[in-house]
């Protein structure tokens, strides 16, 4: 009897103790929701054939991170508000930087590219893990970063990011100052 309390002893000891060290150890996830800083994340800019980490790219910058892809009609819809709103304020420092996720060549982000006329930055993440880092629920999702990089506005689904409102919100943000 005395042999079965020390083995539950053990074993009780060892699942605390790798708690701890989970605890301890185990990398920082945060959510990621209004108010948070958004997640860093390195993505293939198409226009610069380069490999971009998108907190260093956007550093200071009013940035829309729109996690998208090529099949998603919603995403489709979405577009042309994109452009519209980046055509009125990327004068004043507002970037876009979206992020297609597979299945999708480079090749295929680009004629979608030219087939809607996106002048904003068109970046690839071929692993999608984009998606679990963002913790997103699918695509089209939006996230509106202020200069500090912090999330100012997530949005699930397609939207119209040229409305009156949001386009007051991104102009109230790049009227805030800079880091």
């Amino acid at each position: 009897m005395a042999r079965q309390w020390a083995v539950i002893g053990v074993t009780v000891a060892g699942l605390g103790l790798g708690a701890f060290a989970l605890v301890k150890f185990a990398p920082d996830v945060g959510r990621v929701e209004v108010g948070a800083k958004a997640p860093d994340y390195r993505v293939y800019d198409l226009g610069s054939a380069d490999s971009i980490s998108l907190r260093e790219h956007y550093r200071g910058k009013v940035t829309l991170v729109n996690i998208w892809a090529t099949w998603c009609v919603p995403c489709r819809v979405e577009m042309p508000a994109m452009q519209h709103l980046f055509d009125s304020l990327s004068g004043r420092g507002f970037q876009i930087a979206a992020v297609s996720v597979p299945p999708g060549s480079s090749e295929e982000i680009r004629a979608f590219g030219k087939e809607f006329g996106l002048t904003f930055d068109l970046l690839q993440d071929k692993s999608g893990d984009i998606q679990q880092v963002y913790q997103t629920t699918g695509v089209p999702e939006s996230f509106l970063l202020n200069r500090d990089g912090i999330i100012m506005k997530r949005v699930i689904g397609a939207h119209d990011w040229n409305s009156e409102v949001n386009r007051a919100l991104v102009r109230r943000l790049l009227d805030e100052a800079g880091p």
